[in-house]
């Protein structure tokens, strides 16, 4: 769960503001800033309980940097420290798996302010001694450790369209922006994560594997996907979907570099690994976490790569509809094979990797109790699913 919709205590105990809090606070979000949130940070032995009731076998949450480091650097904050160990001592006691994120849209404000966060390469160096941190201090408890969640999300909300922290982004592509260049911060902040996430990963290979025999990996937003027609143009468009969402991330990681599709469409834009970077990041992960809830149809549009008028969806060269008839917002379709095809198409292109499935599920606007109807039957179709997606 990601910190501000369950940990709370934003101000307390020497924890510092994180770049969701002041995105929060400033009034960009339509959600609450977290202040208080589930209040886990004092109910977590409530909380762990009622995991325990309800059978849970694993609870995946993340760490608050700023609460852990408040500088972002340097000193550990006590009370944080005790806190974490806390809920994982709670955690490990009922027999619930903890699994860890270090970032989940919140990196330390302190660091956003000095040097603008994920566009600065300086971030490589900072995120890396917060993981050290983590690992040194949780890893004897701790065994499935995720980096950064939804890295593409993180960079294109942030760093593109400027709808989630820090709310970076130039017209026409954002909302209300200031500060930012969505033609080129999106490549340049992914760019510095998965160089993070290497560095995390390689540091645990080398120092903290052979002694806690834990598992690092990162996780990635996918969208089912479905060419709107039957036109090759449109099924190249499908093929482009991927390779942007899904290979922006995982390509360099396999393979060591970006897709040639964006290498082609991106073109100068899109930072370049040297050897050595390259070298680093490849099989720089054990696993790949993936969050799937909604698919797409997809449509060819290669009018949209103008020199002058370019951002992530433009470089895709496509136009993209949710799949399904909705017309509630915040709704969409039951589609229980777009995971399936996720899964597939990931275990294809990418060499079979490990795979954990971080996050799946259905927003509708029913009643209560013909929610939880509608969930048990999507349960069952979904084990359906996976059960045929591994023969």
């Amino acid at each position: 769960m990601i910190i501000q919709q369950v940990e709370g205590a934003a101000d307390e105990d020497g924890r510092t503001p994180s770049i969701w809090d002041v995105f929060a606070h400033a009034g960009h979000s339509r959600v609450a800033a977290g202040n208080v949130a589930c209040d886990q940070y004092h109910k977590y032995k409530e909380d762990v309980k009622l995991m325990a009731d309800m059978g849970l076998e694993a609870y995946r949450f993340s760490i608050s940097w700023s609460r852990l480091l408040p500088s972002g650097r340097g000193p550990i904050n006590p009370k944080g420290l005790q806190y974490y160990n806390n809920l994982i001592d709670e955690l490990t006691t009922h027999g619930i798996q903890p699994h860890v994120t270090l970032h989940h849209f919140d990196l330390p404000q302190a660091l956003e302010d000095e040097y603008g966060g994920w566009i600065s390469q300086e971030i490589v160096r900072d995120f890396t001694a917060y993981a050290d941190t983590c690992f040194k201090e949780f890893g004897d408890r701790v065994s499935h450790w995720t980096t950064i969640n939804e890295v593409n999300v993180f960079a294109l909300g942030g760093y593109d369209q400027g709808i989630t922290p820090p709310a970076r982004c130039s017209p026409p592509f954002g909302l209300n922006c200031t500060n930012g260049n969505s033609s080129i911060e999106p490549y340049i902040a992914v760019h510095n994560m998965l160089l993070a996430h290497a560095s995390a990963t390689n540091l645990y290979k080398q120092q903290y594997k052979f002694k806690q025999h834990g598992s690092v990996g990162i996780s990635v937003y996918t969208y089912g996907v479905v060419p709107l027609t039957n036109s090759v143009e449109d099924k190249q468009a499908t093929a482009r979907v991927n390779d942007f969402y899904i290979g922006w991330i995982l390509h360099p990681l396999v393979f060591g570099d970006y897709p040639e599709t964006m290498k082609t469409n991106v073109g100068s834009r899109l930072p370049a690994f040297t050897e050595e970077e390259s070298e680093q990041v490849k099989g720089a992960f054990d696993f790949f976490g993936v969050i799937n809830y909604m698919a797409l149809y997809v449509k060819d549009n290669s009018s949209s790569l103008k020199p002058h008028f370019q951002d992530f969806t433009t470089d895709m060269a496509v136009e993209m509809t949710l799949f399904g008839n909705t017309s509630l917002e915040n709704e969409f379709a039951n589609t229980p094979w777009s995971l399936q095809q996720i899964l597939l198409y990931i275990k294809e292109t990418y060499r079979n990797p490990p795979v954990y499935i971080l996050e799946n599920g259905l927003s509708l606007s029913l009643s209560a109790s013909l929610r939880f109807q509608v969930a048990s039957f999507m349960c069952l179709k979904l084990s359906l699913s996976l059960s045929l997606s591994c023969e």
